[in-house]
């Protein structure tokens, strides 16, 4: 099914286009059973295992600075809605080193669950008007296996 604004998909009313890669297309959308605003990234089939990976990925994830999943289908994952911006640059260092410290704790609490981001860049990271970093897209992410004796050493 193409999405477009009007168009539903399942409980959620999709209001308009926010972006696309290369697996898919995010919306930003209106969970009709709740509420709220969402983003649904829709995903190419050709893509269907980097998604379940990418769906496994967030959802062993709860961190204050990564985004949040809240529910997922065949060929789409609804995710948080992030208000904000990519990350700017440059920027002046004390807020470098505020946004810094933010990214810094998304990524320690996603290695200490395995996961790696691999596509780390300014557009996978929303900072709000307020300053709050959210890590996005998990869709390359890789799960690797700790050594159960260096994780017990740190």
């Amino acid at each position: 099914m193409r999405l477009s604004p009007g168009r539903k998909l399942g409980p959620y009313e999709i209001l308009s286009a926010i972006g696309s890669g290369g697996m898919g297309e995010v919306w930003k959308a209106k969970d009709t059973r709740l509420g709220r605003t969402v983003a649904i990234k829709k995903v190419r089939e050709q893509h269907s295992e980097r998604f379940k990976q990418e769906a496994r990925s967030i959802a062993a994830l709860n961190h204050p600075n990564i985004c949040q999943i809240f529910d997922i289908g065949d060929d789409y994952l609804v995710l948080e809605y992030v208000e904000g911006k990519p990350l700017p640059s440059p920027l002046p260092e004390q807020e470098a080193v505020q946004l810094a410290v933010q990214i810094a704790a998304a990524l320690d609490a996603a290695h200490r669950k395995g996961i790696i981001h691999r596509d780390l860049k300014p557009g996978n990271i929303m900072v709000s008007g307020e300053g709050t970093v959210k890590l996005l897209d998990f869709g390359l992410a890789k799960l690797y296996e700790r050594d159960q004796s260096i994780s017990s050493q740190g």
